[in-house]
């Protein structure tokens, strides 16, 4: 059974091999919540896995270590078990979706361990996994439905209580639910008062329509920028936990999730994987009006991002805060009216990115044209402000 005193021996396992990471005070994100993140982020792997990892590892039997490990991941518990089984001398097989981002396939085969690519998602990956275990008798390392994997997890919980006792709520990433468990466990424990919350994607809510209806369910198919959440179905022990220990789980869409990604960047600089902005994401957009001006923490729970994703999470993070615009607009096609364009844009103060000019549309007059220009804006308001000077202008927007 999972038990307080199990997740202090975890802590005191873990202090060879995790680094304790800050509470940083973030008042730039908002002026609603007294704000504080828990950079995971910054954790050695770049993701709290490696706790419930390497305390698992640890608690392996001889027997168990020289027959090898073998794990399933979206790509943060991989890094978590590659390492901990390289350092214990043991051989790590690891199942990863097809899909995952190459900077966490490429940082699992460095970190010693051997990888095996499953096409789909991470249950796939899962089922594969298993299907080995069976096959050559490997020692399973489950990503979060294991009582060691959640109480290496709980540490975290642990330290948020030693870095801000008077915390009143904190916020936690779901995906299978290892790490709410192990959280809401610790602190519960120590705090009952404090309030904890889950966040998942919209596209993959599989705790949330599990503790919805009362009894653990699977989705046919998920669908998010957070692949580290990217889950089914969660685990039997965390559903269990969460039904008793967790306030309420709520969900983000990948355009809030986005958002918050952008935000940890350019207000905090720091960086995040989907999955790790997913607390912030939430308190961003709201969905926890209960707490304002409480003590809020936002777990930071992943920093393993591929670059080309963060280049398009950045792009939609900037379309989502008003910070870029396409607009198309219907001319006539005679000379001056892109200068006149220009004109107004630049004397609102935004700026041209790119421009694309079309004439062969059925849609439009012999005589028309349409131009589609991007444009780098302050807010939604400013926007509307340039909008509003080019229809009084006399140009038609479509």
């Amino acid at each position: 059974m999972l038990t307080l005193e199990k997740i202090y021996d975890a802590r005191n396992v873990l202090r060879e091999a995790i680094y304790p990471t800050d509470v940083i005070r973030a008042a730039k994100l908002s002026d609603e919540y007294e704000l504080y993140l828990k950079a995971e982020n910054l954790q050695r792997t770049g993701s709290f896995k490696l706790r419930g990892a390497y305390y698992k590892v640890s608690r392996l039997s001889d027997e168990e270590k020289q027959r090898g490990v073998i794990a399933c991941s979206a790509g943060n518990h991989a890094q978590g078990v590659a390492l901990a089984a390289t350092k214990s001398g043991v051989r790590s097989l690891i199942c990863l979706p097809a899909g995952a981002p190459l900077s966490k396939v490429e940082a699992t085969k460095k970190y010693g361990a051997e990888v095996c690519l499953v096409p789909g998602v991470y249950d796939d990956a899962y089922r594969r996994a298993r299907e080995l275990e069976a096959e050559h008798g490997y020692t399973f390392i489950h990503p979060f439905d294991d009582e060691d994997v959640i109480a290496g997890q709980g540490t975290l919980g642990l330290e948020i209580m030693d870095q801000l006792p008077e915390a009143d709520a904190v916020v936690v990433p779901v995906g299978g639910g290892g790490l709410i468990s192990g959280v809401a466990f610790a602190i519960k424990s120590i705090a009952p008062h404090v309030r904890i919350y889950g966040v998942q994607a919209a596209g993959a809510p599989s705790m949330l329509n599990s503790l919805r209806d009362g009894r653990i369910e699977e989705l046919s198919s998920v669908s998010t920028i957070a692949d580290g959440i990217a889950v089914k179905k969660p685990g039997a022990l965390t559903y269990e936990y969460a039904k008793k220990y967790v306030n309420g789980v709520v969900t983000v869409s990948d355009e809030e999730i986005a958002r918050a990604v952008l935000a940890l960047l350019e207000q905090e600089k720091m960086v995040a994987e989907g999955a790790g902005a997913t607390a912030l994401a939430a308190v961003l957009a709201g969905k926890f009006p209960e707490l304002k001006g409480k003590k809020v923490c936002c777990i930071v729970s992943g920093g393993n991002i591929d670059v080309t994703i963060l280049s398009r999470i950045i792009d939609r993070g900037l379309l989502m805060s008003g910070r870029k615009c396409t607009l198309n607009i219907e001319l006539y096609d005679q000379p001056g009216q892109l200068v006149a364009v220009s004109k107004i844009i630049a004397e609102c103060g935004a700026n041209v990115t790119c421009v694309h000019h079309e004439h062969a549309s059925a849609s439009i007059s012999v005589i028309g044209c349409f131009l589609r220009i991007d444009i780098e804006t302050r807010d939604f308001n400013h926007i509307e402000i340039i909008k509003q000077k080019l229809r009084e202008a006399g140009f038609r927007l479509v």
